[in-house]
């Protein structure tokens, strides 16, 4: 292949996934013990001054980036949804006046269920919202209680039957294989959730991250009743099965969607598209002049908020090496279903996908490949870690 068609090939890259706005929202009620995000805990928020903030990197981010197609806005957190409607309209304004909107656009709002009123969720959806993730995590009130969560159950019920008389489309997260739960309980639990869910469900097996209060209380020996290895994977097992028979399969190793109602901005980090981050802590993959950046907010918001205001909130921009972001397509591309596309990872990098790997994954029912795909197997979603460690030089 000629250079400068090559070149030309790896400048357009991020055309593959698309193209996608991620807002940071810091602020939330409480710190859950099993968070490590961006949040902080607040008792007052300039919602003006954070609105004028926030818009001047949209613009900032649009003039690096003219006359894209913007596919998705996602709000995360944090808790977006203590953002005033009127905070979420400025910067939904300013991404209109910035980019052109894909006309099936989406625009998400994630949402803590005490968080949630009717008239507030009327007004992010006058703002432009369409799409509200909704942070339950449990449908056991001592399971929230030990999860730090300050909702209950009847609370978390309410929140969803509220969001979805607003929004056509309305996510929500749970956690399992949490403390003392038994595999029983989970399919009984499951189940329950799937007769709430409308057409998408993220989730996730509790994990305990270093500096967070769950990963200091394990430390410490003080964590009891979490699952042993093997039944985690029995949760995992169980999991696929109750979504594919109702209509909700995985379509990313925590994710489960009707075909067609898959989250379209996770799939842009997964199709290893261009996506900006704004607001504290927020990372994004941007492509300027044809060189793809790694960029990476200021994470604490009084620095961040005081970057912003004099030109740019972001901490650092590093260029990525064609190898580099090999290494970033297979990291995410084996998350979903639908695996890696093969000449395209090879026209980032020619040494990716090692074939010795391949063919040792596949033989150890990790991997399946045709001529122009490769992606992990159920058994290897399991154990992805380790399926990509073996894949990366």
């Amino acid at each position: 292949m000629w250079p400068d068609v090559l070149t030309e090939l790896l400048s357009e890259d991020w055309r593959n996934g698309g193209f996608g706005l991620y807002v940071h929202w810091p602020f939330c009620e409480a710190k859950c013990p099993y968070c490590d995000f961006n949040s902080h805990v607040v008792a007052q928020v300039d919602q003006g001054r954070w609105a004028r903030a926030l818009v001047s990197e949209v613009e900032r981010v649009g003039r690096l980036t003219p006359g894209r197609v913007l596919n998705s806005v996602f709000f995360g957190g944090g808790t977006p949804s203590l953002m005033a409607p009127e905070t979420v309209a400025a910067v939904l304004d300013a991404v209109r006046r910035t980019w052109t909107l894909a006309n099936d656009v989406e625009i998400t709002l994630e949402a803590n269920p005490r968080s949630v009123e009717a008239g507030r969720f009327r007004g992010f959806a006058d703002a432009g919202v369409n799409r509200v993730s909704m942070g339950i995590q449990s449908l056991r009130n001592e399971d929230l209680r030990r999860l730090g969560r300050l909702h209950d159950v009847g609370e978390a019920q309410k929140a969803f039957d509220v969001a979805r008389s607003v929004f056509d489309r309305v996510s929500f997260d749970l956690i399992y294989a949490r403390q003392d739960q038994s595999l029983q309980e989970w399919r009984i639990e499951l189940s329950e959730a799937l007769s709430m869910a409308v057409d998408h469900l993220s989730l996730y097996q509790l994990t305990i991250e270093p500096g967070t209060a769950f990963g200091d209380r394990a430390k410490r020996g003080g964590l009891k009743g979490l699952p042993e290895e093997g039944l985690a994977a029995d949760m995992y097992d169980v999991t696929q099965e109750l979504c594919d028979a109702a209509g909700m399969p995985a379509y990313e190793v925590s994710n489960h969607a009707a075909p067609g109602s898959e989250s379209r901005h996770n799939l842009i980090y997964w199709h290893y598209g261009d996506y900006a981050g704004v607001g504290p802590g927020a990372h994004g993959r941007i492509t300027v002049d044809g060189i793809k950046y790694a960029t990476e907010a200021w994470s604490a918001p009084g620095k961040w908020i005081d970057a912003a205001t004099e030109g740019s909130g972001d901490r650092q921009s590093e260029a990525l090496s064609p190898s580099e972001q090999a290494g970033e397509y297979t990291m995410m591309g084996l998350r979903v279903i639908e695996g890696l596309d093969v000449a395209r990872i090879r026209q980032l990098s020619a040494d990716a996908l090692p074939e010795s790997a391949c063919r040792e994954l596949q033989e150890m029912g990790m991997l399946w490949q045709t001529h122009e795909r490769i992606g992990a197997t159920r058994q290897g979603r399991l154990l992805l870690n380790s399926v990509i460690a073996e894949l990366l030089p």
